[in-house]
């Protein structure tokens, strides 16, 4: 394995050479976290001949250093915190602050994307989880999260990196973590790409309008 990646498409295409035992079947989703997982699950969901839809996750960073999470909330409400993250000064204050804005966010986006289409129907399916990288893990265990409950018979997760920290707690969460480059030395997901640019809304619409097959809504 090399020490990255291009950009988040090649990334896809990778990662989805791991997940052929998934490819052609009628039973598999891939639900993509935007905005940067979603040219990663197009990639895999074009390889696996699967349908695509997101997961609309949103971390709550902290103000000033919006890398470092203080947990993630997903679609429907689901919430993860960061255990080290509630023992911080004012952590309630700040929270109430930071979740207020991002769950507008996520609202906005799910009218964005979906153009009033309902989420997936998810029972009785192999749902495959994709970002482009886990950093403090965050986002994926709030989206793994909000998927258990919508009765899917196997999750995987899948992305092309992860910090050895984060791939340990997804594993622990999942039925199957695939990840390709799991760094001993691990900064931020973006080193590991030679582009890294920000996702925008009107690509993340592109792409899902590009999706073969359309996923069985509720």
């Amino acid at each position: 394995m090399n020490s990255g990646f291009t950009d988040r498409y090649d990334a896809g295409r990778k990662l989805a050479e791991r997940l052929t035992n998934y490819r052609g079947r009628n039973d598999v989703v891939v639900l993509a976290l935007p905005r940067g997982g979603v040219p990663v699950g197009f990639e895999v969901a074009k390889a696996l001949d699967a349908p695509l839809d997101v997961m609309i996750v949103r971390k709550l960073g902290f103000p000033g250093a919006e890398e470092l999470a203080m947990g993630a909330v997903a679609s429907g409400g689901v919430w993860v915190l960061n255990d080290q993250a509630i023992r911080e000064p004012h952590f309630e204050a700040t929270l109430q602050r930071v979740a207020q804005r991002e769950m507008r966010e996520l609202e906005r986006r799910e009218i964005n994307y979906r153009d009033g289409r309902p989420p997936p129907d998810l029972s009785g399916k192999t749902v495959i989880l994709t970002d482009d990288g886990l950093a403090t893990g965050a986002t994926m265990r709030a989206a793994v999260k909000a998927v258990r409950p919508r009765g899917a018979t196997r999750l995987v997760v899948g992305v092309p990196v992860g910090s050895p920290e984060a791939c340990a707690e997804i594993q622990a969460e999942v039925d199957e973590l695939i990840c390709l480059l799991i760094p001993r030395s691990f900064y931020a997901v973006g080193q590991f790409y030679e582009q890294f640019g920000q996702i925008t809304d009107d690509e993340v619409r592109k792409l899902l309008a590009q999706t073969s097959k359309n996923v069985p809504i509720l």
